[in-house]
């Protein structure tokens, strides 16, 4: 089975996701949508073949969708690396 780890930039797209939920729908729904994040990265590591590969975005690079945000991992040898996670309006900017 894998593990994963979180890269900074993923560390700061979850902070900047929880303060953006917590000002615009408050703090227990900033809390749930952050908790189904980390839901999310166990149901990668059980299965990370499971998701897309998105080649096409970044070489090595798989997706998971989580709410209106996705995912971009990858898959290094037992470790996940959560690369980043992007809301739909950021794609274009930030890969």
């Amino acid at each position: 089975m894998y593990t994963y780890i979180l890269s900074n930039v993923a560390k700061e797209d979850l902070i900047r996701i929880y303060q953006f939920g917590e000002q615009r729908f408050g703090i227990n729904q900033a809390e749930i949508y952050y908790d189904t994040f980390f839901t999310h990265f166990e149901i990668i590591v059980k299965n990370p073949f499971l998701f897309e590969a998105v080649d096409f975005i970044k070489p090595g690079y798989r997706r998971c969708v989580c709410g209106v945000d996705t995912i971009y991992f990858k898959i290094n040898s037992e470790v996940i690396e959560i690369m980043t996670i992007i809301g739909r309006q950021e794609l274009n900017d930030k890969t």
